[in-house]
């Protein structure tokens, strides 16, 4: 059965990760952030801590006396920033918008780790696919030689049956490989939507990351850090604000004493100083410093982990490269074996079932091949990916 390959052109990975991420729900998170964030700051920017407030107040005596007396008043509380509380608002904004900016970062090359396992595991599926076409050709051919030659009287029918019996259980594995190919291309083309296959040429610097260190530049140790500097700020806007805003009052007033009588006017001005209680504020605190406490234990945890991912990958490239030598040796010494039991069997020199067993091998020895190699280019991606390298 023939196996399709997907769109013939192959699409670089970066172009992959880029098409993945907009179409990825953490790009949407990322921008809804950057505007809370944004909106945060045009709040800190304001010139009131807390939106003003209208007071309208009307005073008759229409249902007692009714000797026209009325009173109107109207008045604007105006919410007054503490001292230095309106900087640490704003300072804590910028925090909160620099961590919007790392988070997209960090969420771009998640998205990035997932195109690369899916063209990893396409490039796989894709390789073995080919080894397993490759065989059924192969068995096809070898069957039809054996029928001739059984119709001719050199070999019995016993070996045409286990020709054809080779080629079907060959087929079958084809298909299966099939399937597997094809949930492949399906996953790719859900993650990125994209036809083309990827592109996993690995590019001259991919394995420079075995000797290269961990940074504060990775993005997600970025996003720890920010996440501690985004608590500290908001540790510091609960230690200036001990009470809630103070309230500056402007009314104006307007009394008239009865029916006929002049009216009287009046301005006022006030303020209004709520107190700070500990009911009120050992809460906020309480929470500001346990956020901060668990964004530092999250960086240094966060830390840890990725010297030991880092170690772990490393580890994972090197095996990988041992395996895939000695699997290449394997391959071809398999594929030699099998072209010398051909022609020995074309000579007559060689029963069919031992060629079978053979090129049987050989195959089985190609696949394991062309997985190793997909293994390879996966672990030094997760290298990569470990280092905090995008495509």
């Amino acid at each position: 059965m023939p196996i399709s390959a997907g769109d013939s052109r192959r699409i670089p990975l970066a172009e992959a990760v880029e098409a993945a991420w907009q179409r990825a729900v953490p790009a949407r998170e990322a921008q809804a952030q950057s505007r809370r964030a944004h909106a945060e700051q045009t709040a800190a920017s304001s010139l009131w801590a807390a939106p003003p407030a209208l007071e309208l107040n009307h005073r008759n005596d229409r249902w007692q006396t009714n000797a026209g007396r009325r009173e109107n008043e109207i008045g604007v509380a105006l919410p007054l920033w503490q001292p230095r509380q309106r900087d640490a608002r704003s300072a804590a904004a910028g925090a909160e918008r620099q961590l919007a900016d790392v988070q997209t970062q960090a969420a771009r090359l998640r998205v990035a780790g997932q195109v690369r396992e899916a063209a990893w595991r396409w490039s796989a599926a894709q390789a073995e696919a080919d080894a397993a076409g490759s065989q059924v050709h192969y068995l096809e051919r070898l069957a039809g030689d054996v029928q001739r030659r059984v119709q001719s009287g050199d070999l019995a029918r016993a070996d045409a049956l286990a020709a054809r019996a080779e080629l079907l259980d060959a087929r079958a594995l084809w298909s299966e490989v099939g399937q597997r190919l094809h949930a492949a291309q399906l996953q790719w083309r859900n993650l990125t939507g994209q036809d083309a296959m990827p592109d996993t040429a690995l590019e001259p610097e991919s394995l420079a990351g075995l000797g290269m260190q961990p940074g504060d530049e990775h993005p997600e140790l970025q996003l720890a850090i920010q996440t501690v500097e985004r608590a500290r700020k908001r540790l510091e806007v609960v230690n200036t604000s001990r009470r809630d805003a103070p309230e500056l009052l402007l009314r104006y007033r307007e009394e008239s004493p009865g029916t006929g009588q002049t009216a009287q006017r009046s301005i006022g001005i006030g303020v209004r100083i709520p107190f700070g209680t500990d009911g009120r504020n050992a809460p906020l605190q309480a929470v500001a410093l346990g956020e901060l406490d668990v964004a530092e234990t999250s960086e240094l945890r966060l830390r840890d982990k990725q010297l030991a991912d880092l170690d772990l990958a490393r580890s994972a490239v090197r095996n990988a490269v041992r395996q895939l030598e000695d699997m290449r040796d394997r391959a071809v010494l398999l594929r030699e074996r099998s072209q010398l039991i051909d022609q020995s069997f074309r000579a007559g020199e060689t029963p069919l079932p031992e060629l079978l067993r053979a090129a049987s091998a050989a195959a089985q020895a190609d696949a394991a091949l062309a997985r190793q190699q997909a293994a390879l280019g996966l672990a030094q991606a997760q290298l990569q990916q470990t280092l905090g390298l995008l495509p």
